[in-house]
């Protein structure tokens, strides 16, 4: 995608008030259609012959909230972040975030995920929009590892199972470990490891037209214009990704996982990784299968790197982003940020 000099991108010759008016109503539907998510799904739902709370039927009810969610956030953080990249380019925005306050920038975005309430897969659109937008890679993943790891709703929700006390100190592990992350990944020099687009859309944004000639309806169209590239490459991978995930989610092997994380074995918090990796849930549905493993006598710190794991390294977010960044990439970030949950289970499990 490239803004030409005389004719930005084509999208015909409307007159600018159709512009301002079609986005104004766009608006508006985006948000009647988000604020009618659960309803639909719940209908939905209802139209097949399974009962609602049967794996199957938790399973359905997952698929048909999830999809359309991710996908209407995706729609709505890509185009914003494509008209406000229309004034930021990529080399200006890595100007703003270059030296000391690139440093700023880790625990700004691991902050910012914190108070996102973001399961894996929903963090992937403002990721997505981050990387387009020229952010430091480094400083997007410790958004994209803080958002669903510490969300408020994960928070609130271990505070009322475990205490305070307890859910202060995974909330100053779980920042810590999106800030270093995203750190020690900002350090190594990974964007030659995006995906090819990703890094011709960084390249092309904006160069043959100068910014001050640009208008707020080629702005417009810019977004548009990215909307419907990244959009059209990565829908299907949405769609494969969460139909995987709803899959996990409506049949989890609560039993298989309490004869890993019951022991006192040392291997005991890294399989409880390898066993959380390949599900899918949020916050919200992974805190009934913590508390039901904690009071059958699985171990804190086992049970916790389990539920790192399962909502920051998630097979259905890896999917996703494979349309993003190369396969080394992905598993440069899955050993980066398991090394630190693994850190985190056995701390846990050595103190408590």
């Amino acid at each position: 995608m490239t803004a030409q000099t005389n004719d930005i991108p084509p999208h015909g010759t409307h007159p600018n008030w159709q512009w301002y008016a079609g986005t104004a109503v766009a608006a508006v539907l985006w948000l009647l259609l988000y604020r009618q998510l659960i309803p639909f799904s719940e209908w939905a739902t209802a139209l097949f012959p399974v009962a609602r709370n049967s794996h199957t039927g938790e399973a359905i009810a997952f698929f048909l909230y999830d999809v359309p969610k991710v996908l209407l956030l995706l729609t709505l953080i890509v185009f914003v972040t494509g008209v406000l990249r229309s004034w930021f380019s990529p080399e200006k925005t890595r100007a703003i975030l270059s030296g000391k306050r690139e440093i700023l920038g880790y625990p700004l975005a691991a902050a910012l995920g914190v108070l996102t309430p973001f399961c894996s897969c929903s963090s992937v659109p403002l990721f997505i929009g981050f990387v387009s937008a020229g952010i430091p890679l480094g400083v997007t993943f410790s958004f994209l590892i803080a958002g669903p790891m510490v969300g408020p709703v994960g928070l609130g929700l271990l505070f009322g199972l475990v205490g305070w006390k307890i859910a202060t100190v995974y909330l100053v592990f779980g920042f810590s470990i999106a800030t270093l992350a995203g750190w020690v990944m900002g350090r190594m020099g990974l964007e030659r490891y995006l995906q090819d687009w990703v890094r011709e859309l960084n390249a092309n944004v904006g160069n043959d037209l100068p910014e001050e000639r640009l208008t707020m309806v080629d702005r417009i169209k810019i977004g548009l214009d990215q909307l419907l590239e990244i959009l059209g490459k990565v829908w299907i991978w949405v769609v494969i990704g969460i139909a995987i995930g709803a899959l996990i989610h409506g049949y989890v092997p609560e039993a298989m996982m309490l004869r890993i994380m019951g022991g006192e074995a040392w291997w005991s918090v890294p399989a409880a990784v390898a066993v959380g990796v390949p599900m899918y849930t949020n916050a919200a549905g992974v805190i009934p299968i913590v508390e039901a493993l904690l009071g059958k006598g699985a171990a804190l710190g086992t049970t916790l790197a389990f539920m790192m794991s399962v909502i920051a390294l998630s097979l259905p977010e890896m999917i996703i982003l494979k349309q993003v960044l190369t396969l080394r990439l992905i598993a440069i970030f899955i050993a980066v940020v398991a090394s630190g949950i693994l850190a985190t289970g056995f701390l846990f499990n050595a103190l408590l």
